[in-house]
């Protein structure tokens, strides 16, 4: 599998302290597009989004497919696109706590934690 091919500009991009919208498709097809606060992992090329059982985006996830995250500031700009998921396992739930931490603060604490994961496998954007 080729891994989309990402710059340290975008790297640095994607570690700034900005809001994104997260694009999922609901049962009818239909996209649901929230902002949420997000992490990249370079490595992995995953996205992680920390958020609760109950949430749409996590139902969506959970039911797989593709999604989108985009980020914005001025003629900046970043869409990572790939295979979603949603987890609740412990590891992975605590890299998206650990990537959010990093990026932005300390969420706060919640015992029904949940986590979405996109495997990025497109990244289109002018960072």
């Amino acid at each position: 599998m080729n891994l989309p091919v990402i710059t340290p500009e975008m790297l640095t991009f994607l570690q700034e302290r900005h809001l994104a919208s997260l694009t999922t498709m609901r049962k009818d097809g239909s996209p649901h597009v929230v902002p949420v606060g997000f992490s990249y992992d370079d490595e992995s090329c995953t996205v992680r989004i920390i958020t609760f059982p109950s949430s749409v985006k996590y139902k969506n996830a959970l039911r797989g497919g593709r999604a989108v995250v985009s980020q914005v500031d001025g003629g900046r700009w970043l869409s990572l696109e790939g295979t979603v998921s949603g987890t609740t396992d412990a590891d992975r739930v605590a890299s998206a706590v650990q990537g959010y931490t990093a990026r932005y603060q300390e969420p706060k604490e919640r015992a029904d934690r949940v986590a979405i994961e996109i495997h990025v496998d497109r990244i289109m954007g002018r960072a």
